[in-house]
């Protein structure tokens, strides 16, 4: 069984401030690559147990500079799993294409938006406002199962916040597995299990999910597809405005449209 981990970091439990998810060298920082890490670890020792033979791990967290998508600590990452670092968000699809039978989202956040969503946004943010797929306003988790229903794979397990497993059920479906390890209490503020804690259900969690691989089907936003980002201002704008198959419908808003989500999705960024 191949397993895709696919992690972002501020649905962490104990992670509720911008400082733990900046890249850099400070002590916060550096706790919250520490309390990620783990977590991974968590849903690389359960998928183990569960049978999985190749787990392959890609941290989706944009910290800044060199720290973008590699807020991962190696050293520490458990041996039953390799890991993905790569240079542009949802670049690595090669173990997708090679067939994949399911993918555990893990330490995901809510939309932009939310309102009990712990440090929600989606993408950016400062820029973007709202990002829908033919209709259904999504955030990462959504853009990050859409990635793995491209090539025919289950999202059967999403970590993070209340506000984010509620998201993902809405999406995915009721066969989805969730692990809530906190529970907003504001933007930047939130209950939160302990880290052990959430670990242990977190664990748990990525094995018995994985007892069935069909509970949740394949995510597909339908053929054709539409994807409209809406803006925070129209200076954000600027930068995907004049890339071939995008088209600006407003002021705040543009629209990719294409036969499937991979093709219009690609338009805004390769």
């Amino acid at each position: 069984m191949k397993v895709f981990i696919v992690s972002d970091m501020e649905g962490v439990a104990g992670i509720v401030k911008w400082q733990q998810t900046t890249g850099g060298e400070s002590p916060a920082y550096q706790e919250g690559r520490k309390l990620y890490t783990e977590e991974i670890n968590a849903a690389v020792r359960g998928a183990k147990v569960a049978g999985a033979g190749e787990i392959v791990v890609m941290d989706c967290h944009g910290a800044g500079n060199e720290w973008t998508f590699n807020s991962l600590i190696p050293e520490d990452l458990d041996p039953a799993c390799e890991f993905v670092v790569q240079e542009e968000w949802t670049e690595y699809t090669e173990l997708l294409e090679q067939g994949c039978d399911a993918a555990l989202f893990v330490a995901m956040h809510a939309k932009a938006g939310t309102p009990d969503g712990v440090m929600s946004h989606t993408v950016s943010g400062q820029a973007w406002r709202d990002l829908q797929f033919n209709g259904t306003s999504v955030g990462e988790t959504g853009i990050n199962a859409a990635l793995c229903g491209t090539w025919g794979c289950p999202v059967l397990l999403v970590t993070g916040d209340d506000a984010v497993c509620r998201e993902a059920t809405e999406l995915l479906g009721d066969g989805l597995t969730t692990v809530s390890v906190k529970k907003g209490l504001g933007r930047f503020s939130a209950r939160q299990l302990t880290p052990a804690r959430a670990r242990e259900l977190i664990e748990e969690g990525a094995k018995g999910a994985l007892k069935d691989l069909k509970a949740v089907q394949p995510y597909d936003p339908g053929k054709p597809c539409e994807i409209r980002i809406e803006f925070t201002t129209p200076d954000r704008l600027v930068e995907y405005r004049n890339r071939k198959g995008i088209e600006q419908v407003d002021g705040l808003t543009l629209v990719s449209s294409a036969g499937d989500w991979w093709t219009a999705w690609s338009q805004f960024f390769f």
